[in-house]
């Protein structure tokens, strides 16, 4: 069993973090909302710029880093719910200055963003989900040196809309990342940039997280969904098989079901054994009071896959204000130095920090 230590950063109440160095010092700092944590301590606050506040929430469900305008600094990729528009914030370089924000595209709302490396470039592609627009994807401009240009092209790969959920997977094996929406993938072809992709609507996955993460769960060579139900009760992994005929089958088994809201998901080796660990947790008022389990306690957990079983661990649990949930955008990096991985876990019950100790005494070999 790991130990970890809980440590209270802030009172602020935004959904999404990242870390990486803001100030150029070689020295990880946590990013959330309006504000970054300078390390190693996280003790200092510093301001970004305002973030709107409306109806209990902030209009920033991501805050990824990259560098947009090729300065050698990294920037802030942004975007939410509210505001309807993508964007990114300029890292002025200079401690206490505010930072430029500038929009990308309005591509309706959005409920969170993910980054993947489609083309394999080097620079990750911006992949918002947005439930009632096709997904679509947004590439970086860069000049001949290699550096952003501030700008970016859109590409759009799906035609309906995108429904609630959104994840990367090689679904069908040939090496290349699929795209997992709620009602079903889009195979990505040979040349990514050429759309729409075709979309194969095999399953159902409801109020599916962000992301939805593809693993072997069963060990059968076929790639299984792991998938929690982000405005409802459930956590499930979703077992891909054959039919007689050769077409995929889908086939829903429990992981828990004692929580709700389960909308940000990680495979990561926690404990160090080579084997990856599940890491989740409760999204505190996902939608403010209205979601079932809403008023339920709130945790972060760690699952042992053990090829299906799934065996739960618990990190923290307990009523908001005491115990922390998971946010729209966790963080997972080793902060310490211990070469454990660490949980930077942000929400609207504050911003936590849990350090990584390692397994109890009594378990290390």
């Amino acid at each position: 069993m790991l130990q970890f230590r809980k440590r209270h950063l802030s009172e602020e109440k935004y959904e999404a973090c990242a870390v990486f160095d803001v100030n150029g010092d070689v020295v990880p700092d946590i990013v959330s909302g309006a504000y970054w944590y300078e390390g190693p301590d996280f003790a200092k606050k510093h301001f970004i710029c305002d973030v709107l506040a409306i109806s209990d929430y902030h209009d920033d469900f991501s805050d990824y880093p990259m560098d947009v305008d090729g300065d050698g600094r990294l920037d802030i990729v942004t975007g939410a719910w509210w505001g309807e528009t993508l964007r990114w914030r300029r890292n002025p370089g200079e401690t206490g200055a505010a930072w430029e924000t500038f929009d990308i595209d309005r591509c309706g709302s959005i409920e969170t963003i993910r980054y993947l490396d489609i083309d394999g470039c080097g620079v990750p592609e911006i992949f918002p989900n947005t439930p009632g627009a096709p997904q679509a994807f947004y590439k970086l401009v860069r000049d001949e040196a290699g550096r952003g240009t501030g700008s970016f092209e859109k590409y759009v790969i799906g035609e309906g809309p995108s429904g609630h959920g959104l994840g990367f997977v090689d679904v069908n094996g040939d090496g290349r990342m699929d795209v997992v929406l709620s009602g079903g993938w889009l195979e990505q072809p040979a040349d990514p940039f050429a759309g729409p992709w075709t979309f194969h609507p095999e399953f159902d996955l409801g109020s599916a997280s962000v992301p939805v993460l593809g693993h072997d769960v069963n060990g059968d060579g076929l790639v299984d969904l792991i998938v929690g139900q982000a405005h409802d009760y459930g956590l499930h992994w979703y077992e891909q098989g054959r039919s007689a005929d050769g077409s995929r089958t889908w086939t829903k088994h429990e992981i828990d079901m004692s929580g709700s809201q389960f909308h940000d998901l990680r495979l990561v080796d926690l404990d160090l054994d080579g084997e990856l660990e599940l890491v989740t947790g409760k999204r505190y008022r996902a939608h403010n009071d209205g979601d079932p389990g809403a008023f339920d306690d709130i945790g972060l957990y760690y699952y042992k896959l053990g090829g299906g079983r799934f065996e739960k661990r618990v990190i923290d649990y307990g009523p908001a204000g005491e115990a922390s949930g998971a946010g729209i955008y966790f963080w997972v990096q080793d902060l310490s130095g211990n070469g454990y991985p660490d949980i930077v876990a942000p929400g609207k019950d504050g911003l936590y920090l849990f350090e990584n100790l390692g397994p109890s005494e009594g378990e290390r070999s």
